[in-house]
């Protein structure tokens, strides 16, 4: 007899489907229902399911197995560019008839200070090797930000920079530059192309947790006290009773 009604895997997408969940924005449950595999970072893909054995010639099948990433807490201070904490073993000595020891890969770091045009600020960030890569094929740092997918971004200060950028895209907020307009209208016009309505724009990068907090306060309500509810309904009575007589 199973212990459970429905499968432990299956419980965070039942979670989705009652309360508050049920009630968050339908763009927002497609975001997390998103399944896009990231890109391929620590591994190469072979891209094929059939190969020719290089010795016998023989066709035998071949599988792509990603190798599992660990992201520390760091990483969602940071942007890693997907890289992460790689977990396995070496041997002692170099010796592979020795003892195996349990090792952990870890990318090199470095702070580097970025310039955003569109929140004109210039941040320091903890970022990799490959970050710095990806910004210069994105051509800059506001690009990389909006371009790159949530799976791909792998860290919540950069989904929260993205949602910052968004919500600024979406208002085209007059603070910025005030005293230069067509440079404003200038910076906006360049990433006009990653617009998205500001009701969305607010929901992008937040966590489950965040979403469920941010819809209770939208759905929150103050209390009415009964004494303005009775005296209202009083007065309600003495105008009808006030048009009867008449």
């Amino acid at each position: 007899m199973p212990l459970h009604r429905y499968a432990p895997r299956l419980w965070p997408a039942l979670r989705l489907r009652e309360g508050i969940c049920a009630r968050l924005p339908e763009h927002y449950l497609a975001a997390l229902r998103d399944e896009t595999p990231p890109t391929p970072v620590h591994w190469r893909p072979l891209g094929v399911r059939y190969r020719r054995n290089p010795r016998t010639g023989e066709r035998e099948r071949v599988q792509d197995v990603p190798v599992p990433v660990y992201l520390p807490p760091a990483a969602h201070e940071g942007l890693w560019g997907g890289e992460g904490w790689i977990r396995g073993f070496r041997y002692a000595r170099n010796d592979k008839l020795s003892t195996r020891l349990p090792k952990t890969w870890k990318p090199q770091l470095f702070d580097r200070q970025f310039y955003s045009e569109i929140l004109d600020a210039t941040l320091t960030i903890t970022v990799t090797m490959r970050t710095l890569d990806l910004i210069d094929e994105a051509y800059g740092f506001d690009f990389y930000i909006l371009k790159t997918p949530k799976a791909d971004m792998c860290s919540k200060l950069g989904m929260d920079l993205k949602r910052t950028m968004l919500l600024r895209l979406a208002r085209r907020d007059p603070k910025l530059h005030p005293d230069d307009p067509a440079r404003r209208e200038a910076i906006y016009n360049k990433y006009q192309e990653f617009v998205i309505p500001e009701e969305e724009a607010e929901w992008v990068g937040l966590s489950l947790e965040e979403a469920i907090e941010k819809q209770r306060l939208l759905e929150k309500k103050d209390p009415v006290p009964l004494f303005k509810v009775y005296a209202e309904e009083l007065v309600n009575q003495l105008k009808e009773q006030a048009l009867q007589k008449q």
